[in-house]
């Protein structure tokens, strides 16, 4: 070689630097732990450099023989390290350890081989793996068989089901999307049963209203339906309130996410929809509060224990994507043999299905034609058509007590957003 190689020096510090990360970890491990464990932060730092060493003769010399013998002495002292161990004790040991070193062996060559992205990435991943080890143990405590099954069904459905399906329209009026469909199922379903898992870990009231905050940016319809199939299952006093308030801040990151994608068409226009919408999230988020106030007290009251269950379905996340299938094909039709019916007329159909694509096309309608006000007026119609199935869905698939909140909640959002959108 000629020169100095920067690149490949860097690429030895990387090396080092990942076998320090992991060695940390474990040299605390071990001090922790297993006082007598095979090996430290420098066993550690020496493994990466042996396998960059190696990666780099084998890369030099054009073979890669030397990183394989390599890593196999390293496999062959570690495994002889862990049998000799075992043997002097007689409480069976992990393999993470061991595992960690061949690891980190890996990683340095690696680094050396061009993926030193990839090596760090994996690295930091190591080592958090390595150090969460009461908390990833505390959560798989936690899990049950049916939750086991739930995760398994989405998966099949997420990475089996939906590659297979056609990613076009399949009907003569260009309306139903297979793929696009079954993407619907796989979004209801992941949301239930993240927000399951959300209250599991964070606690009803937390994990409920980060579920509501994160989901509301995905989709309000399907966080709605989520929260009501889950009012069915929860059966603490404050579960109903609490649901509600998670309901409606879904609906607030919604009014939100429409002003933001009318500003990015028609800056007219979010002017003109910006004290409305601001209104109706700011009235909805009053109502949330009030609810989860409600809710808390009720729950702080009740000295028995919550029960929760997994809302997982797909058939009911089936149900509600035909349900949507069918509300999207009447659409299209309307806006075939009935294209003279009106702006306002378009906006309450598609406002049944979802908010965000009327918004978007009224948005480019405004900017093209300069028509500001009844593009605004026709959003207002999409908003209120929205929020009126949304209401209908918690009466069809949750409990009485909480369709009675959303109702209430549902008919003073009615009334405010035509006061705001009739003076606006």
């Amino acid at each position: 070689m000629q020169g100095f190689d920067v690149t490949l020096v860097q690429n030895f510090l990387i090396a080092l630097l990942i076998g320090a990360l992991v060695g940390i970890e474990r040299e605390k491990h071990k001090n922790n732990d297993h006082p007598g464990s095979f090996a430290g932060v420098r066993t550690y730092i020496l493994f990466a450099q042996l396998g960059a060493v190696s990666a780099w003769l084998s890369v030099f010399l054009q073979t890669p023989w030397l990183f394989i013998a390599a890593l196999a002495a390293v496999s062959v002292i570690v495994l002889s390290s862990y049998y000799l161990e075992n043997k002097a004790k007689a409480v069976a040991l992990g393999l993470t350890s061991e595992l960690s070193a061949i690891t980190v062996c890996l990683l340095g060559g690696a680094v050396i081989f061009g993926f030193a992205e990839i090596a760090v990435s994996l690295a930091i991943l190591t080592s958090a793996i390595l150090a969460f080890r009461e908390p990833l143990h505390g959560l798989v405590n936690k899990i049950g068989a049916d939750d086991l099954y739930a995760a398994l069904k989405l998966l099949i459905a997420s990475f089996i089901v939906l590659p297979l399906l056609p990613n076009e329209t399949v009907d003569p009026w260009q309306a139903l999307n297979p793929y696009k469909l079954w993407l619907l199922v796989i979004l209801i379903s992941a949301l239930s049963l993240v927000g399951y898992v959300a209250v599991r870990f964070f606690g009803s009231v937390k994990g409920t209203m980060i579920t509501a905050l994160t989901g509301g940016l995905v989709s309000s319809t399907a966080m709605t339906l989520s929260f009501a199939r889950s009012s069915k299952t929860e059966t603490d006093q404050g579960a109903a309130n609490r649901l509600a308030a998670g309901v409606l801040l879904s609906w607030m990151v919604m009014f939100g996410r429409v002003l933001l994608i009318v500003t990015a068409v028609s800056v007219p226009l979010m002017q003109q929809l910006l004290w409305p919408l601001l209104s109706l999230a700011l009235v909805t988020a009053l109502l949330a509060v009030a609810f989860f106030l409600a809710g808390h007290r009720l729950l702080s009251a009740s000295e028995a224990a919550v029960a929760v269950t997994n809302p997982f379905s797909l058939w009911s996340a089936i149900q509600f994507a035909l349900l949507f299938a069918l509300v999207l094909l009447l659409v299209k039709l309307a806006e075939h043999y009935a294209p003279g019916q009106g702006l306002y007329w378009l906006a309450a159909l598609a406002g049944l299905t979802d908010v965000d694509a009327i918004s978007l096309s009224l948005a480019d309608y405004a900017s093209r034609n300069q028509a500001v006000n009844m593009a605004a007026v026709a959003i207002g119609i999409a908003i209120l058509s929205n929020s009126l199935v949304k209401t209908f869905l918690v009466w069809l698939v949750g409990s009485k007590t909480l369709s009675l909140r959303i109702s209430a909640a549902s008919a003073i959002l009615a009334l405010v957003g035509a006061v705001v959108f009739s003076f606006s």
